[in-house]
Parts: structure tokens; sequence; C-alpha cells
């Protein structure tokens, strides 16, 4: 098995192509959580199956199917940061540096346009990430325990922002914890400041079915969303996270996500051992 390994942001990614491979590969949460850890397998902070459209997506322009599993093996929906590493990989096996990729995802289709960088690794990604609807409920315990604005936002996944003094001063690993366990089937969670200038959103993200990880495209369209509807930033927006800094654009139909997408490593992947871990 051929897997490529990327980051957006410190977000990283392992991503496996049908395309490399002769026919459809059969890969599970079993398989992904094996390969996502970070001491007994390769490491990310989750896995995309870049799956081969049927002939009917074909036929309507759809490059690749994202298949995402998290590195608990659960399945999300989509990534911001996981579909520009599913753009790059797909890129470079078309030998492309400058182009465009449709991928479907499990919240709809999503079409990316990836350019080049002075860096031969990186690229840079935009991608229309879909119109912001309203989120879940949010349940008393936690209603109960937020002082401070917030709201709920439905990127194709769930997401809770909650904006804070200082995102650092959060304890994530037991407060995002606490907040995913009270949702039904989870919820990303963003801790959020914004700039006196209102140009800047800086963000830290505790994310379902990961955990802390460095940045999260989809909960930064969340914030930059919800901040523009508050009155409290513009429609383009800065959104700064430990792992870096991307762009939200928003319009009333969509938002649009931009930041770099890097490659880290092509891994081989024994077949052999790869069955034999999913059989156990």
């Amino acid at each position: 098995m051929h897997l490529s390994k990327h980051h957006g942001l410190g977000n990283d990614f392992l991503v496996v192509l049908d395309a490399r491979h002769e026919g459809a590969l059969a890969i599970d949460g079993v398989l992904a959580a094996r390969l996502c850890d970070r001491r007994r397998g390769i490491g990310a902070d989750g896995l995309i199956h870049g799956a081969a459209p049927d002939a009917d997506d074909a036929v309507s322009g759809i490059d690749v199917v994202m298949h995402l599993f998290n590195s608990d093996g659960s399945r999300a929906e989509i990534s911001g940061n996981g579909i520009r590493c599913l753009a790059q990989a797909v890129a470079r096996e078309r030998g492309e540096s400058d182009t465009m990729v449709v991928a479907a995802t499990d919240r709809g289709v999503r079409t990316l346009t990836v350019t080049p960088t002075d860096d031969p690794a990186t690229c840079r990604v935009r991608v229309d990430m879909g119109m912001p609807r309203p989120g879940p409920p949010v349940p008393p315990l936690v209603e109960d325990s937020l002082h401070g604005l917030h709201g709920t936002v439905d990127m194709g996944n769930p997401h809770l922002v909650v904006v804070v003094d200082d995102p650092a001063a959060i304890d994530l690993a037991t407060e995002g914890a606490w907040i995913e366990a009270q949702f039904p089937g989870g919820v990303n969670v963003e801790y959020i400041a914004v700039s006196d200038d209102r140009s800047t959103i800086e963000l830290r993200v505790w994310e379902r079915g990961a955990g802390i990880t460095e940045a999260c495209g989809s909960g930064a369209c969340a914030a930059a969303h919800l901040t523009h509807g508050w009155g409290l930033t513009g429609a383009h927006v800065r959104v700064a996270m430990p792992g870096g800094t991307a762009d939200v654009e928003l319009d009333d139909t969509t938002a649009t996500l931009i930041g770099p997408s890097v490659l880290v490593a092509d891994v081989d992947v024994d077949a052999d051992l790869v069955a034999a871990e999913v059989r156990a």
C-alpha cells in the first residue's frame, strides 16, 4: 500500500489513493487507527482514502471521493486541512503543480484550486467549504458552563465556537474532551479571541475523534462565520492557530478557505502486514 503523509498547518494526514493501486482499496477504521497511532503506526491526526469515482461521478466531473477517518478510527464528514492535503496528493499523482481538483465528500462536492509555491513540497490550496449553517443545540450542561459569547455552526461537521480572553489559557485536554462528550455525536470545540483591528482570529481547537490538533480548517471557517455575524470581524479574516495561519473569505453562499498543504513523506506499507493488522 502506497501512502503519502501531508500536513495543513501542522494538522497531519495520511493519504491513500485508489489511483496509485490496481483497483479499489479496502480501508476501514481499524486500519486507520493503527496507521495513525503515533507510537505503533506511522502517526497522523487522520487518514484519508481517496477513492476512485464511479462512472456516474466521473461523468459529473468528480476526480476523487474523500473518505475521512479520525485518528481513533471514527469517520468524519469533512476536514478543511485534510481536503487540502488530498488535493495535493491528487495533483502529485497527476504530475501537476497548478490544477483544479473536484472532490466528493460525505457532505457534498468541494472544488479545490492548487497552486505551486517556491517550496516544491508546499502548495497553496483554495477550497470552497460550502455554506455555514446553524449547528446542533448546545446541551444544558454545556450552556451552563459557558459564560462568554458562543455559538454552533454546521460546516458539514459540527462546531462549537467560544469567545474567550485568551485561548492559550484554556485547558483544552480537559474542557474540550468534556464538551465533546456532552454532544450526541460529538463536536469540534474552538476557543477564539479577536484582534482589536478585527482582522485576525486567534484559535485553539479540540477536534472530535482526534483531540488537540495544531489547526482546524473547518473550525476556522466556523469561527469566521460566527464572528462576522456578530459584527466582530469583516468578510475576510485571517485565522491564527498554533500550526500557522489560514485565510477565510465569506460571501452570501459559501466560506472559502485558503492555506498550505505540505508533503512530509511517501510511505510504502507491506500489504500482507496491513491485512494481518486488520485481522488482529
